[in-house]
């Protein structure tokens, strides 16, 4: 019989894995059981009532974090012209065109967030298939593909979380850090909650929000009441 770990006894000891958990109960639970090194983070994981397959009940936007996520946030913004030096003073990390688009094709991808002014669509069209099924491809319906440069990259580079509903109906999102106080991880839980039931399709039919489960990197997922979201 395989011997458990310090971190697996633990959570054994404190955990009830099947109870619908208060959201300020869960966070508490996720902070006495971490027993990693590393600053985990924190994820939520929405279970909605939606069928994917129909084109309106896509669920996907953006939301602004109160707290932010806890981590320095790599942005590339393909742009052109003046748009360049705007990009480059809201603080992206990456501002270019043809030569960026050249690199990805090479293997590159050492940034977490991409947009686009609507011009340079071109340019970031033929990098479609990589951008694309890693999450990273702009697209005017989350607000990466704008001329309003500045204002998207401080928001990204602020906290700013892209969310979209899987093909199972399920949200993934980070919100935060392990370390971060219990009230904030609270609010930017919250905050996503909320973003996404602004999203609700207005054909979906029964509950919308049918139960979520927040986790750490190394933590259990415990289960949260949607009542009280």
């Amino acid at each position: 019989m395989k011997q458990l770990t310090k971190r697996e006894r633990l959570i054994r000891e404190r955990v009830d894995l099947v109870k619908l958990h208060e959201l300020p109960e869960a966070i508490g639970l996720l902070k006495a059981v971490k027993a990693t090194k590393f600053d985990e983070t924190v994820e939520v994981v929405l279970c909605l009532g939606v069928d994917p397959r129909k084109a309106d009940h896509m669920v996907r936007g953006t939301c602004a974090l109160p707290h932010g996520l806890g981590k320095e946030v790599r942005v590339l913004v393909f742009a052109k012209g003046e748009k360049v030096k705007e990009a480059e003073d809201a603080g992206a990390d990456f501002v270019g065109g043809e030569e960026f688009s050249q690199q990805i094709q090479g293997g590159w991808l050492g940034f977490d967030r991409c947009m686009a002014t609507p011009d340079m669509m071109a340019v970031v069209g033929k990098i479609g298939k990589i951008l694309g099924p890693r999450g990273l491809m702009p697209n005017p319906k989350v607000g990466t593909v704008t001329f309003d440069v500045g204002a998207v990259v401080q928001s990204i580079k602020s906290g700013q979380v892209e969310f979209r509903v899987d093909k199972a109906g399920n949200l993934h999102a980070p919100v935060g850090k392990i370390s971060f106080a219990p009230k904030k991880l609270e609010e930017n839980v919250s905050a996503l909650v909320d973003a996404v039931k602004r999203l609700k399709p207005s054909t979906s039919k029964g509950i919308y929000l049918r139960g979520y489960t927040i986790s750490s990197s190394m933590g259990p997922g415990l289960k949260v009441d949607p009542q009280a979201a």
